[in-house]
């Protein structure tokens, strides 16, 4: 008569099971930035020329209108947990860097336009804000989620990029050394 596995057994095959998750999860697998690779980290930040939130014809932004700044463009939505979270260090860099000529772009992503004029007005959030409304930007930016974060340097090219929630010192040291690195 064959003999059926027994409980411990079953428990035990659990029990390695989830230990393997554990260790995966805990040796980096489940970080965002190290699974994401950057392809376009020093390549050209790709054009984009996105509406205003807002809908004011003179509040479009065009990337290549804004060469000669770092430009911090951010993906987000309001549906977006984590863009919760590091709004905060957004509006922190806005308020900071602006006078030296650093430009926030916030970048609404697959949003409803009321839902994201209302997270904006709740957030403070006082940098321009666009709508990707076809995803045509999110799409040649490889973007994997919300928030994603790119940091341009002023001739144009990615500098750095944030997958997940961006934090103000990772932000700040980006663009401190945008602006005093060889060149400024």
């Amino acid at each position: 008569m064959p003999r059926r596995p027994t409980r411990a057994l079953a428990v035990g095959g659990v029990v390695v099971a989830v230990l393997t998750v554990a260790l995966l999860l805990g040796s980096g697998l489940g970080h965002r930035d190290s699974l994401a690779a950057a392809p376009l980290v020093r390549r050209p930040a790709p054009h984009f020329a996105l509406p205003a939130l807002d809908g004011r014809r003179d509040g479009a932004v065009r990337l290549a209108d804004l060469r000669g700044h770092v430009v911090v463009v951010n993906f987000w939505a309001s549906w977006c947990d984590e863009c919760r979270t590091e709004q905060a260090a957004l509006n922190r860099m806005w308020e900071r860097f602006r006078d030296a000529g650093v430009v926030v772009v916030g970048v609404d992503f697959e949003d409803a336009v009321g839902d994201a004029r209302a997270y904006v007005a709740r957030s403070g959030a006082s940098y321009p804000i666009v709508v990707d409304t076809a995803s045509r930007t999110a799409l040649a930016y490889g973007l994997r989620g919300v928030p994603e974060t790119y940091v341009v340097d002023a001739s144009g090219r990615i500098a750095d990029r944030v997958v997940g929630p961006a934090t103000s010192p990772r932000l700040e040291r980006a663009v401190t050394r945008l602006l005093t690195g060889p060149g400024r």
